[in-house]
């Protein structure tokens, strides 16, 4: 693991809930399609995973919205299908469509024979870009690293590609049960082997996408998510801190808290009032502006993003971010005005303490 010593490490004292002179602020999907620069750079590359798999440029989309704004954290430019990817399921991005499995795992011989990728050799084009990021941020602000949860990997794994449903990987987990447990054993270790990687890079912090978690029931959830969540954690050196998001996740605030994790995500349905209460207060928590506010006149933006500063006022330990990734038609200058917003609020108070 590499240690900074960070210029703005305002991202970081929130995540440990300690004093901040503002609220720190970053977006996820922060670098991507609503920026034109971005799209300039898409392209000039074949396809999508063409660009993850080139050091140099996910390096410079990376950077792209830190250009633009004065966002206190970077995220590694990826995806969450890395993993599947390296384990050789057939990955591919279809325009309009999404990402598509041409091997989905979907008997018994295909679970069985899974092997687990070594990082350092199938995705260490992610190593290569931490290290280029890492160089050119010069220790300005940190960099988050992530994975999909083992849950939603097994989702798309199983299923060929997204889904509204996801009746073939909830098939699997009701009807053989140990056969998933099979399954998301063996990502939970190429997780844990490819955050450890990640973390060897010099990633300061990791997010764990749980997007799929919240189409579970809450014994599911339980037992199928959270329960290999908690391994990744417990496998992690704790000194590089962990925020679990899990989408549609509110009901189990308290749960998630006792993961041990560091920060926990918010979707935009949580209402804050109720996370606040739910979470104990050495729990950050990260969100969670509605994405399609930033779509609306500048007036609404500043409107929602004040609202929901003013909803976390006073208690230590909040990220400002979306409770989803930024959408592609969002006009840049509206993420501007949110960011002046934050900015503004916390100029305006004592520091939170």
């Amino acid at each position: 693991m590499i240690n900074d010593k960070l210029h703005n490490d305002r991202f970081m004292r929130a995540l440990a809930c300690q004093s901040v002179d503002r609220t720190p602020v970053w977006m996820m999907r922060q670098a991507g399609r609503y920026l034109p620069e971005y799209r300039a750079v898409r392209k000039i590359v074949p396809d999508f995973m063409s660009l993850c798999k080139n050091p140099e440029l996910a390096c410079e989309v990376t950077l792209q919205p830190l250009a633009r704004y004065e966002l206190d954290a970077a995220i590694l430019f990826s995806d969450i299908l890395t993993i599947p990817d390296a384990m050789g399921l057939g990955l591919e991005f279809i325009a309009d469509i999404g990402p598509r499995l041409s091997k989905p795992l979907r008997d018994r011989t295909s679970i069985e024979n899974l092997a687990v990728p070594d990082p350092e050799l199938s995705i260490a084009y992610v190593s290569k870009t931490i290290s280029l990021i890492k160089h050119e941020l010069s220790g300005q602000i940190p960099l988050l690293g992530f994975s999909g949860s083992p849950w939603t990997l097994a989702c798309y794994m199983v299923e060929g590609g997204g889904s509204k449903e996801f009746s073939h990987p909830k098939k699997l987990l009701y009807s053989e049960p140990l056969l998933c447990h099979q399954l998301l054993s063996k990502i939970t270790d190429a997780i844990i082997a490819y955050c450890q990687m990640q973390i060897n890079a010099g990633v300061n912090a990791l997010m764990l996408f749980d997007t799929w978690g919240g189409i579970l029931t809450t014994p599911a959830y339980h037992e199928f998510s959270l329960s290999y969540m908690r391994k990744i954690i417990a496998a992690l050196p704790p000194s590089t801190p962990i925020i679990v998001f899990t989408k549609g996740g509110g009901q189990w605030l308290q749960s998630i808290a006792e993961s041990g994790c560091r920060g926990i995500g918010l979707d935009w349905t949580i209402n804050l009032d109720q996370a606040i209460n739910a979470v104990p207060k050495e729990i950050a928590l990260q969100g969670n502006l509605d994405p399609t506010i930033l779509l609306a006149d500048q007036p609404a933006v500043v409107k929602e993003t004040t609202r929901l500063l003013e909803a976390v006022a006073g208690r230590p330990g909040h990220i400002f971010n979306l409770g989803h990734g930024i959408l592609p038609a969002t006009p840049p200058e509206n993420v501007t005005v949110m960011i002046e917003t934050i900015k503004n609020f916390k100029a305006e108070k004592a520091s939170i303490e």
